[in-house]
């Protein structure tokens, strides 16, 4: 199977300033999703020709992903119409792809995109994915997930004419009795290019799509500076304490040391 990992991430940001190309723990924050990359081709790829790109328009985001040379990386430079705070992150996938496929003369049959803020992932969360999507050619994307801790039949509330009530109104007394619901956790994305091509982006996540779910301490992804420093703490404690996490760390940190 033909894979394309897709590293996205532009050069501005309102909620933090320069996010994509920051350090996490000391270590460019980009080098975890390459780690994530290197370790599945390392253990689960040997099977599949696999071609990673950066799509970005931030020169210090391009340095930092040519200091490492274990994961080749195909840099895309990304136009100023997809740019934008507005640009559904959908459009910018699909214009990797379109230049992906002109640069190597193919076509892909998955395009799996990593997250940049979102860190905090194993090499088997993106196996699972990717698996989950080669069993499911009957969906447009595979995303990940982690168990919601809040429920909008139980204790998520709106307001509404100078009230608070119930997101949705219900009897239940317990959480559990309640629909299960799920937090998209921004961190993993296996979509079909067809998909990509032909579905409107605006409303891509609306309909024919599965899940694979993730660790629940793993759901934040960096969008302000107090998510930037909680995470920090989160990683520090994972690192320690998982060895499927420290895996991406220990990799990330021989990076640093060269």
């Amino acid at each position: 199977m033909k894979i394309l990992f897709t590293l996205c991430g532009r050069a501005g940001s309102k909620g933090v300033k320069g996010k994509n190309a920051r350090d996490f723990l000391d270590v460019p924050l980009v080098w975890y999703s390459m780690a994530n990359i290197a370790l599945y081709m390392e253990r689960y790829g040997a099977g599949d020709d696999i071609k990673v790109v950066l799509n970005t328009d931030s020169e210090p985001l391009k340095d930092l992903v040519r200091r490492v040379k274990d994961v080749p990386v195909t840099i895309i430079h990304r136009e100023e119409s997809l740019a934008g705070d507005k640009v559904p992150k959908v459009a910018v996938i699909l214009d990797s792809l379109k230049k992906a496929e002109e640069a190597f003369a193919c076509k892909f049959d998955m395009v799996v995109d990593l997250d940049i803020t979102s860190p905090l992932r194993t090499v088997e969360d993106v196996k699972n994915a990717i698996e989950r999507k080669k069993q499911r050619n009957d969906v447009d994307v595979v995303y990940s997930v982690a168990p919601s801790r809040r429920n909008p039949y139980f204790n998520m509330v709106k307001e509404e004419n100078g009230f608070f009530c119930k997101a949705i109104p219900s009897n239940f007394t317990t959480r559990q009795e309640a629909p299960v619901f799920y937090d998209m956790n921004a961190s993993i994305y296996a979509y079909s290019p067809d998909a990509l091509r032909n579905k409107e982006h605006f409303t891509f996540f609306n309909s024919n799509c599965d899940a694979v779910v993730m660790k629940d301490t793993g759901i934040l992804d960096i969008d302000s500076e107090e998510d930037y420093e909680l995470m920090q703490v989160i990683a520090k404690y994972l690192y320690q304490a998982d060895e499927s996490y420290r895996d991406v760390y220990n990799l990330v940190q021989t990076w640093n040391e060269k």
